[in-house]
């Protein structure tokens, strides 16, 4: 996918700061937690019994790294529901995802959002929406800053042979809206927000800070992916796109056969993260720029590979930059993929 650069232009459509807050809130399921642990294969015992989140000094269950792109995706429905009204969210893709953890999502969390449309830019036929995201719990607490980009087309024609194809596969069900709109925009003079210090909240790791050294190559590791897979994400992660089960559709847009979810492959590698740390909650910040893609076949497996290294470390801090790399087939997944830890 390309990315804006030279000869980008900004736009003048008056979108970039405009700043909102979701009317409603998230409420974090239990049983939720657990149904994305297993659409992520997300294996640690914290996402699935009390007991063993406690050991990492949690009460509920805890949701795993990347489970914020669940919230993340119904308020993008948003969005396109009430702002970004000129593009259709079947023909819009991700390039690249952050997520900065301040303290864990919990099951039974009640989650407030605030978005900013922080730009748009125009590359070619494409509209670059960079959009960021505020997750705050019940107790106002920040539990979660991030980012996306979206890339989509604004009101180009689309493929009638596309179209017939998706009226016949997409999900037509939808909830009713608010009757005031999912959204409530801020005003242009409103408060910046404050985003406080991280506190040093204790980890459990595996690895001890003090045998690590710059340059040390994480374990590899690897996972699999089947169409089970796939439609079992789309229904658990509310992303709805035919290219991830659908072989006509996938054709459509070029594709050589049906792919794997941008944010399925963020969350195998986060377990892989996971499995080397020992604690989910060690992950501090996690970005991700996507650059392939995974293709699964109908009939087999595809097997995604996992590698690391510690690119740097902070013994102040006793934190950690890791590099990850992920691949399928021969084909690189991520064009780059950081992750800051804490250790114990």
């Amino acid at each position: 996918m390309a990315q804006p650069g030279t000869g980008a232009v900004e736009q003048t459509t008056g979108l970039a700061g405009r700043r909102f807050q979701v009317r409603d809130h998230y409420e974090v399921g239990r049983e939720k937690v657990r149904e994305f642990a297993r659409a992520v294969q997300n294996h640690h015992g914290a996402h699935q019994y009390e007991p063993d989140a406690r050991k990492l000094g949690y009460d509920g269950l805890i949701a795993p790294p990347t489970f914020a792109s669940v919230i993340g995706m119904t308020n993008t429905q948003a969005l396109m529901d009430s702002v970004l009204t000129d593009y259709d969210l079947s023909q819009v893709l991700q390039t690249d995802q952050v997520f900065e953890v301040y303290r864990p999502i919990l099951a039974g969390d009640r989650m407030q959002t605030e978005i900013l449309i922080d730009s748009l830019r125009q590359f070619g036929d494409n509209d670059f929406i960079h959009v960021k995201f505020v997750l705050r719990n019940q107790h106002g607490e920040i539990a979660q800053v991030g980012s996306s980009t979206l890339v989509a087309r604004r009101g180009a024609d689309v493929d009638p042979n596309l179209v017939d194809a998706v009226e016949s596969i997409f999900m037509h069900v939808r909830p009713p809206v608010l009757e005031n709109g999912p959204l409530l925009e801020l005003p242009a003079d409103a408060a910046p927000l404050d985003v406080p210090a991280k506190a040093s909240a204790l980890v459990h790791t595996l690895p001890a800070f003090d045998d690590l050294t710059p340059g040390t190559a994480l374990p590899p590791g690897s996972a699999c992916l089947t169409r089970g897979d796939l439609a079992n994400y789309a229904g658990v992660s509310g992303d709805p796109n035919p290219i991830h089960f659908s072989d006509r559709a996938a054709e459509l847009v070029g594709l050589p056969t049906v792919v794997a979810h941008g944010m399925l492959t963020m969350g195998l590698a986060a377990e892989y993260l996971t499995s080397w740390l020992g604690d989910p909650t060690a992950i501090e910040k996690f970005s991700v720029r996507f650059s392939g893609f995974v293709p699964v076949a109908a009939d087999a497996a595809t097997t995604v590979e996992f590698s690391g290294k510690i690119k740097s470390l902070d013994a102040g801090t006793r934190t950690g930059t890791i590099m990850l790399s992920g691949s399928a087939e021969g084909r690189k997944l991520f064009g780059r993929a950081l992750a800051e830890v804490r250790f114990a």
